[in-house]
């Protein structure tokens, strides 16, 4: 045997009839905060200051980034290794 209930009510009054308290005003909260903290974030990843954060001292740090680029493609390897050694 079957027995089929169809309730049809919206989910403030689902929660109201189960007895659960509302968590809207709270979830606004938590979400304000969760968008403030993301726009202040969004101002980081603007290629500009990415690359002024990774490269602060200008040509210098560009090109130990590049050595350091190279070393990892050639196997740790670096220009001038095989001199130094052998």
């Amino acid at each position: 045997m079957k027995v089929t209930i169809d309730i049809e009510c919206t989910p403030e009054e689902a929660r109201t009839f189960l007895g659960l308290p509302d968590l809207q005003p709270m979830q606004q909260a938590v979400l304000g905060q969760l968008q403030e903290r993301l726009s202040a974030n969004l101002a980081v990843m603007d290629p500009e200051t990415l690359f002024k954060t990774w490269l602060p001292a200008g040509l210098q740090n560009l090109e130990t980034l590049q050595r350091f680029f190279w070393s990892q493609m050639t196997g740790g390897n670096t220009p001038g290794s095989e001199r130094d050694g052998g």
